[in-house]
C-alpha cells in the first residue's frame, strides 16, 4: 500500500510547466505564481509531486 493517493511529473520550461498524472492524464500551466498557486489548488490532498532540477525554471 502506498501512502500517497496520487503521483505527479512536472516539467518546467520558461514560460510553462508541464505536469503529468500517475495515470496520464497531461495539464499545462503558465511558470509563474499564478500557475503554482493554481495547480496547488488542483492538487489532491496526498498527492507526490517529483520534478527534475534542469537548468534554473524550477527555481
Amino acid at each position: 500500500m502506498t501512502k500517497y493517493t496520487e503521483i505527479y511529473g512536472v516539467d518546467i520550461s520558461k514560460d510553462v510547466f508541464d505536469v503529468m498524472d500517475s495515470k496520464g492524464a497531461y495539464f499545462q500551466y503558465p511558470n509563474g505564481p499564478k500557475g503554482f498557486e493554481r495547480l496547488s489548488r488542483e492538487l489532491p490532498k496526498g498527492s507526490f509531486v517529483v520534478m527534475e532540477s534542469t537548468g534554473y525554471y524550477h527555481y
